[in-house]
């Protein structure tokens, strides 16, 4: 069943314009659209504006960054410079100084052992020899007379025991005198590497500094 409708009541003797009253509906829905439109587009200006000032601020922390980086990367790299540099200055000073410390040990090796023992001989004889007179008067000076003319066969067995004793003594004394001369050999040569090694680093260090 259907609710009792009762119509508008028109005032009498007046005429209802529908078209005004849709008009001005019409304007003001367009009015509000229209406000709504540009609060829109107002809130969306300063969202952008937000977003640059944001993407501003980001690429200035970012450039901010990457300075302080380049500058602690220079920095670095100069602090790394200078260690080489000192690193390279004492390496140089420590083989100057081993090579200076080496050359000294040969000259007084070689002093020593080749020329100490033969200045004694010539300021002995007053005079310089030749290297076989030198070897003629070390075996002139070592050989004993045999004195067995008129020994009997107790003093020869005496003479043969003693004979066999300083024998020993001698290849001892060889053994010795080997034993020395080979190792006066190797420190020379242990002395002659050194002097190599030190040139060789030299020249790389002087090539490195000239670099």
């Amino acid at each position: 069943m259907l609710p009792n409708l009762v119509p508008p009541k028109i005032p009498d003797g007046e005429r209802v314009d529908f078209d005004d009253i849709h008009r001005k509906r019409m304007e003001k829905d367009l009015n509000e659209l229209q406000t709504l439109i540009e609060a829109h587009f107002e809130s969306r200006k300063k969202e952008e504006e937000e977003i640059i000032s944001l993407k501003d601020r980001i690429e200035k922390r970012r450039s901010e960054r990457a300075e302080q980086q380049r500058i602690r990367s220079e920095r670095e790299r100069e602090r790394q410079k200078r260690l080489e540099e000192e690193r390279a200055r004492k390496e140089e000073e420590e083989a100057k100084k081993r090579a200076e410390d080496d050359a000294k040990k040969k000259k007084t090796l070689t002093s020593l052992h080749f020329g100490g023992y033969m200045q004694k001989i010539e300021r002995r004889s007053g005079k310089k020899q030749t290297e076989r007179e030198k070897k003629k008067k070390i075996l002139g000076d070592r050989r004993k007379p045999l004195d067995i003319d008129n020994a009997n066969e107790s003093a020869l067995r005496e003479k043969a025991k003693e004979l066999w004793s300083w024998m020993r003594e001698l290849e001892a004394e060889k053994f010795e005198l080997q034993y020395q001369f080979g190792k006066q050999k190797y420190e020379i040569n242990v002395l002659r590497n050194r002097v190599s090694d030190h040139q060789k680093l030299s020249k790389r260090t002087k090539r490195g500094l000239r670099k």
